[in-house]
């Protein structure tokens, strides 16, 4: 998982960045423009609205390999019985290859609808937050928890997806896309992915999913708090204090938080092994989770149906 989930953040990093683009403003900014003020106002929400998406996005591409390759482990294990009695394998190497391509989804239009839900929860929490007012990493977090409420709560307007519809296709579109002539590996496919889909539907996946969202953008307060220390020396004191309560004195104006917001996409989407990615990994209801999933998949009780 850890190394295939690697390979994938790349991917994933350039996908945002390219949705996501502050170099451009940044770059603009540099020529001095007249509409400096509005660039500024773009860059708070994009950069925001990036670093946001990535600490959901790269959450719910561990857990959604730890599922899908646990889903396929069942097949395979079933498989090495069933060949020993000469039956046809359950999950061929084209339903394995087929199946795992559905990730795709997260990397495209999950990506880019998720990207649309997150930008208007930063919009309504942060839109009318002065770049020169000076918040502490307690009222960042708080903007955070707002943040958060939004995208995976809804704010009571229009109906509100569940965090799972941004890791799969419909159910409607992977059938229309195959209609014309499915073949005896799509139907298999489309039943791994319709097994799939309940399995991210369940509450168990969302309280797993809830875990690695948790411990995410902790880690990404962590990386932040290393700019709220105060400098060695500021208390007269050449041992730096930091504790959590010495963090809450220091506040920082929006307009500096902006750059290292931004900036954070780089250690959250690193495919050198960050302590973002092992971070998630090593969660024991990731890996419970994973195990029961298999379990229940190298049982042979539903795959014959």
């Amino acid at each position: 998982v850890a190394l295939l989930m690697l390979s994938m953040l790349p991917t994933l990093r350039e996908a945002i960045l390219h949705h996501l683009n502050s170099e451009s403003l940044t770059t603009l900014l540099k020529s001095k423009p007249a509409n400096k003020l509005d660039i500024w106002e773009d860059l708070k929400i994009i950069s925001f609205t990036r670093s946001v998406v990535a600490v959901y996005s790269t959450c719910m591409l561990v857990v959604l390999l730890r599922v899908q390759l646990n889903i396929i482990g069942g097949y395979l294990y079933l498989d090495n019985s069933v060949s020993k009695s000469g039956m046809m394998p359950l999950a061929p190497p084209d339903v394995q290859q087929q199946y795992l391509s559905s990730i795709q989804h997260l990397l495209g239009d999950g990506l880019s609808e998720m990207i649309t839900e997150v930008k208007k929860a930063v919009q309504n929490t942060l839109g009318g937050v002065s770049l020169k007012q000076s918040l502490s990493l307690q009222e960042l977090e708080q903007h955070l928890n707002q943040i958060r409420a939004q995208v995976e709560e809804g704010d009571g307007g229009s109906t509100h997806r569940p965090l799972s519809w941004y890791m799969m296709p419909d159910e409607e579109n992977t059938l229309a896309a195959q209609a014309c002539g499915l073949t005896e590996n799509d139907i298999t496919t489309i039943k791994l992915l319709n097994e799939t889909r309940d399995m991210l539907e369940s509450p168990d996946f969302g309280t797993v999913l809830n875990t690695c969202l948790n411990r995410g953008f902790n880690r990404f307060l962590d990386n932040m708090a290393e700019f709220f220390r105060p400098p060695p020396g500021a208390q007269g004191d050449s041992t730096p204090i930091t504790t959590p309560d010495s963090l809450s004195h220091v506040s920082l104006p929006v307009a500096k938080i902006i750059p290292i917001v931004n900036g954070q996409i780089h250690s959250i989407c690193s495919e050198i092994p960050s302590h973002f990615v092992q971070d998630l990994l090593m969660i024991d209801q990731v890996k419970e989770f994973a195990a029961n999933v298999y379990e229940t998949f190298s049982t042979s009780h539903e795959l014959q149906k």
